[in-house]
């Protein structure tokens, strides 16, 4: 870029950068949601030693690294030192919790935390990192990576349109949420891996299918249950995260200054 050009056109120029990459992550998580929902493969769960899972983890990770290069040039330093601690928190709570009786999922909680305080682009790649670094461990998570990136692009929505003015409006967005993110994993859980994989989750598909659902519809149900109930949980605790930061700690971010994300009591 010209060194002649003023601030403004430089920023427009890094604005309109940042759209472009943040597009270009967007079409390769859709391609690769697609892809798998279409082509039903097999060896996911087997790791990163099959072809079909390194394939799968390379595209989600290119998806991942362009939607953080998009917003990478607007994030401060308190949001590129919470990501880490976001991801921890999706993979502890996700692991404990798919090991329980319990039909929730509670993994997107620090996913849901970056959303609301940095915005779209930057939760929804920590939704996507948080699903890669676990299926390192846990491969049967990896489908489910376009999922993630969509709770935290639906929570940094909310939170720009004002769902942490109000206590009550956190909940309500996260149960619309969580229907949207139900019907986008279905699929995934019914066609790649014939249920889900969590202890709670797949009984009440077992109880759906023995009632004489088809699998997807099982799933589908499922889902519907399973998510908008999960993701009104964790939007409410994320709010309650943001609402005990000091007002100097959340007006740090730049999202949250600029789209009043806590009304006045994030202002400086």
């Amino acid at each position: 870029m010209s060194p002649n050009l003023t601030l403004p056109e430089k920023a427009a120029g890094h604005a309109l950068r940042g759209r472009i990459l943040a597009a270009a992550g967007v079409l390769l998580l859709a391609g690769t949601y697609t892809i798998l929902v279409l082509t039903q493969p097999t060896g996911l769960v087997d790791g990163l030693g099959q072809g079909v899972a390194l394939a799968t983890f390379a595209a989600y990770l290119a998806a991942a690294l362009l939607l953080l290069a998009a917003v990478l040039p607007e994030l401060p330093v308190s949001t590129l030192t919470l990501i880490p601690v976001a991801l921890a928190l999706n993979i502890v709570l996700g692991q404990f919790v798919g090991s329980v009786m319990i039909p929730l999922y509670l993994d997107s909680l620090g996913t849901v935390l970056v959303g609301f305080l940095a915005g779209r682009r930057a939760g929804a790649a920590t939704g996507v990192l948080g699903t890669l670094i676990w299926s390192l461990f846990n491969p049967t998570v990896l489908p489910f990576a376009a999922g993630a990136a969509l709770v935290g692009f639906l929570a940094g929505t909310a939170a720009r349109f004002g769902a942490l003015r109000r206590p009550y409006l956190a909940p309500v967005a996260g149960l619309l949420a969580g229907v949207l993110v139900g019907v986008l994993s279905a699929p995934v859980a019914a066609f790649v891996f014939g249920g889900t994989s969590g202890v709670g989750t797949g009984a009440l598909v077992a109880a759906f299918r023995s009632m004489g659902d088809s699998l997807l519809g099982a799933v589908t149900k499922q889902a519907l249950i399973s998510d908008p109930g999960d993701k009104a949980i964790v939007f409410l605790l994320a709010a309650l995260l943001v609402y005990a930061l000091p007002g100097r700690l959340s007006a740090g971010f730049a999202f949250v200054r600029r789209h009043r994300v806590l009304g006045r009591r994030a202002s400086r």
